[in-house]
């Protein structure tokens, strides 16, 4: 059964061109890391601040794997050296338990 994790990352509306860029610039960094199996980059439609970053582990050892990672370091490097972008952030954590796509 696969682990879900969602970065629910509040952004005011000024800084939502940043955050994307931002994303876009580190493209690439976990999905070469084992157990990865997906990513989905949320950007609120409806007038709310809050973005979702969603991914899916095979398990959670493999997601605090790239959380130890120098592929996450480098990820989020950009928090580091040019600020956040967010005013706030939690992380949420599920588990898979049905999943269902096109016929």
């Amino acid at each position: 059964m696969s682990v879900v994790k969602i970065n629910a990352i509040d952004v005011a509306p000024e800084r939502a061109d940043e955050m994307a860029r931002r994303f876009a610039a580190r493209a690439g960094e976990v999905s070469s890391m084992p157990g990865f199996e997906g990513f989905d980059l949320l950007r609120p439609s409806d007038g709310r601040t809050v973005w979702l970053v969603v991914t899916r582990w095979r398990s959670e050892d493999d997601f605090q794997a790239w959380v130890q990672s120098a592929e996450f370091e480098r990820g989020h490097r950009q928090h580091r050296e040019g600020g956040p972008v967010s005013t706030a952030s939690e992380l949420w954590a599920f588990d898979l338990v049905q999943t269902e796509g096109p016929r």
